[in-house]
């Protein structure tokens, strides 16, 4: 795991008896990538997902995601939004149902805390990011009176110790009775 990665995620995987190997996130994904090889040679009975090679990935959101929004939309979806983590949901999702929409993190967190504060919905910074790209697109001539689609991928219980909550945190810590 990256060692960027919220505390809550490391968290969340120990707790549900993962051994975490953190990677220097200064390597990116080809550290990590590194790391996952050297980890193969070394362990016995490694079994490697690898969300970003596995066809399972996309081919589940063929199968299943992209019918699911075309059912709910009533086949009238104009525009469908997603993150690119590993790719899996864009790429699937893209093949049944297409061009970039870059955020910056502090849109993305922005809209994570609008989401909380506006819905009452607990999601994470990828979800945000995916908000702050449809209200870019959105906000389009083009795009009026379309039907946008996303998906929030991420909930923000998983970063509770990052920057998302770094505001709420410190008011909490700093509450007395």
């Amino acid at each position: 795991m990256p060692g960027q990665y919220s505390l809550d995620k490391q968290i969340l995987l120990r707790y549900m008896g993962a051994e975490l190997f953190i990677t220097d996130p200064t390597l990116g994904f080809p550290g990590l990538v590194d790391k996952v090889e050297q980890l193969k040679k070394e362990l016995p009975n490694v079994h490697v997902l690898d969300q970003f090679a596995n066809p399972a990935n996309p081919d589940a959101h063929i199968r299943w995601t992209g019918p699911e929004i075309w059912k709910d939309t009533a086949g009238k979806v104009d525009i469908f939004v997603a993150g690119s983590g590993s790719g899996g949901t864009v790429s699937g999702v893209g093949k049944y149902l297409k061009m970039p929409v870059t955020v910056t993190t502090e849109d993305a967190m922005t809209n994570a805390r609008r989401l909380a504060m506006e819905e009452g919905l607990l999601v994470g910074i990828s979800s945000g990011a995916n908000l702050a790209a449809c209200l870019k697109v959105a906000a389009r001539e083009e795009n009026k009176g379309k039907m946008i689609v996303t998906m929030f991928p991420s909930g923000g219980e998983r970063y509770m110790n990052s920057d998302l909550f770094a505001a709420v945190r410190e008011e909490c810590i700093a509450m007395t009775f």
